[in-house]
């Protein structure tokens, strides 16, 4: 883990940022949300596109790299539209993909740039931005996930593994880590070597998937047993 003090800052802007937004949208709901949702799918859209347009001007553009087939690449066009039309399924991924996926991220950066290169602000902005969005929903608008909604958003990411499988097969890339994994410290490190850490990969995020559901299942089982407890006699 990056324990820099550029790190330590950069987290503690983008937590502030996030919990800020979050708690304005859910304490003083109105009809700024709508106008902030649109700036943080366009701030999430034009970073994305950003990257591309910085690769493409400087003439590093790998095909076996920098193509759209990493998960924080795929939700950073899916957020921007759950920001904008509220989409159930959108907002659902957006939610255990942005916060199990993207925010960590955050936490153990995969990137060799310092602040104040531009890489550093895209890569931060892109990571930060995104799990913002899905707290921001679904926590600030109140759009809850629906029952299984975890499950299905796991499906998803063994799909898009199945098409990053094929990706690396054609271009000798590494999208997803699925032929190697990361530079530097980071926890599929504690699963052993390929294959193994992929299989150790696909249970953490089953489990932070699970994990992230949990606490709207709680609070729906226990409306229903309100619902359903008989009222105490009257004294």
């Amino acid at each position: 883990m990056n324990l820099s003090a550029e790190h330590l800052i950069t987290v503690a802007v983008i937590v502030v940022v996030t919990t800020t937004l979050v708690a304005a949208a859910r304490l003083r709901p109105g009809r700024w949300t709508g106008y902030a949702a649109i700036v943080l799918g366009l701030l999430i859209l034009v970073n994305e596109a950003g990257w591309w347009f910085w690769e493409f001007a400087r003439h590093q553009f790998d095909i076996r790299q920098d193509l759209p087939l990493f998960p924080c690449d795929v939700i950073a066009f899916v957020a921007p539209l759950a920001l904008w039309f509220r989409t159930r399924m959108l907002v659902e991924l957006t939610y255990f993909w942005g916060i199990a996926g993207t925010a960590n991220g955050v936490v153990s950066p995969d990137i060799g740039n310092h602040f104040p290169e531009y890489p550093f602000f895209q890569y931060f902005v892109q990571h930060g931005a995104i799990p913002a969005a899905g707290l921001f929903l679904v926590v600030g608008l109140r759009i809850a996930p629906r029952p299984w909604a975890f499950v299905k958003a796991l499906a998803f990411a063994a799909l898009l593994t199945v098409v990053d499988a094929f990706a690396n097969l054609l271009t000798g890339g590494n999208y997803m880590f699925l032929r190697s994994v990361p530079p530097g410290a980071n926890l599929l490190d504690l699963f052993g070597p390929w294959p193994y850490y992929i299989a150790g990969g696909a249970l953490v995020a089953a489990v932070f998937f699970a994990a992230l559901d949990a606490p709207f299942r709680i609070a729906a089982l226990a409306r229903a047993r309100s619902r359903t407890a008989p009222y105490p006699p009257p004294a």
